[in-house]
């Protein structure tokens, strides 16, 4: 027969205090002696006693579970070097705390917002984490609407009344482009990820800007969709060019290691012919041939602090101050190198 689960009230008899302490101590409040919460949480691990999230719910009205919505194919999903490490990231936090992570994955439209209500409904979730900003986005007032409490991955471009995780994109972005200047490429492009997320277009806002300092112009911006598929037929497009680059920059690394297999079934040597950079310094660029050159953001601590963030929110705090971490950085390695002669 399995050994019954501990109760409060066995905590409450192991350390020789009522089972009110017990759940005063345990649920964080106020008014306990700190020597009588030591005591009640020593008890509490020396019997292995954890938390019911029912009786927790119960008790405080909170579902202790925080929601993720992904508006992706999942078979694109399944194979992208970002979600997997950022929910790492988040559930690194709420391991800690009793907490779940409710994920939904949605193809967009209707079903987004659908999703939202869901979590909304019923209070399965204490608050959301809202990625892949848009521009305008409407998710924000749903949520406004919904009364869900709620953390943007990086500053929406319309008033929002929830705290942002800001990791700039920007200055990687930057260090890209003016690394290839360095090597002595004058004609660059950029395979951009979707137009309408907030992030893809400061990526390529701030690659257009960068040549334009420099008194450039690039060769063509072509439209990407962060997928393998995307990434294949953006480079074939660009390869067809009169005028085709010497360089190319992708806005994520995923379309970049695509785009290098592109070339070189187009029989062109990497980084001889042609130099390739990529965004997100995912695990098999420091693996494919030759090395990819990318910009190194760091998805699981952006998932730890959209977690702990949302997590001042949802406990109460006033005024939670946005997060800026620190700002991706280039990493050089052999797909990039001086144009050819």
């Amino acid at each position: 027969m399995s050994k019954a689960r501990p109760t409060i009230a066995d905590v409450a008899a192991r350390a020789g205090v009522s089972k009110g302490s017990v759940s005063f101590a345990l649920n964080g409040r106020p008014g306990l002696a700190q020597a009588t919460v030591d005591k009640i949480l020593a008890a509490a691990d020396e019997l292995g006693w954890r938390p019911s999230n029912r009786a927790r719910s119960l008790s405080v009205s909170k579902a202790f579970a925080l929601g993720l919505v992904i508006t992706r194919d999942p078979a694109v999903l399944s194979s992208d070097p970002f979600f997997p490490a950022f929910i790492g990231g988040v559930e690194s936090v709420l391991s800690t705390r009793g907490q779940a992570l409710v994920l939904q994955v949605v193809t967009g439209g209707p079903e987004e917002a659908a999703g939202y209500r869901r979590l909304a409904q019923d209070g399965r979730v204490d608050g959301v984490i809202l990625s892949d900003l848009r521009h305008d986005d409407p998710r924000i007032d749903l949520l406004v609407e919904l009364g869900l409490p709620a953390v943007t991955l990086n500053r929406p471009d319309s008033d929002s009344p929830f705290p942002a995780v800001v990791l700039d994109d920007r200055p990687g972005t930057v260090a890209v482009v003016e690394h290839l200047l360095e090597l002595g490429h004058t004609r660059i492009a950029h395979v951009a990820g979707p137009a309408a997320f907030v992030h893809a277009t400061a990526r390529s806002t701030a690659f257009v800007e960068t040549l334009a300092a420099a008194g450039l112009e690039p060769v063509a911006v072509e439209a990407g969709d962060f997928s393998a598929v995307g990434g294949i037929a953006a480079t074939q497009r660009l390869l067809a060019l009169p005028q085709p680059p010497t360089a190319i920059v992708y806005a994520n690394d995923r379309m970049a290691i695509a785009g290098l297999g592109a070339a070189q079934a187009a029989v062109l040597r990497v980084p001889d012919d042609l130099s390739i950079a990529g965004f997100d310094d995912s695990e098999l660029s420091e693996h494919v041939h030759p090395g990819l050159t990318t910009v190194r953001a760091d998805p699981f601590r952006f998932g730890i602090a959209a977690a702990q963030t949302l997590n001042q929110v949802v406990d109460g705090d006033i005024d939670v101050p946005d997060v800026e971490l620190p700002p991706a950085q280039l990493v050089v390695r052999r797909s990039t190198a001086p144009p050819p002669e």
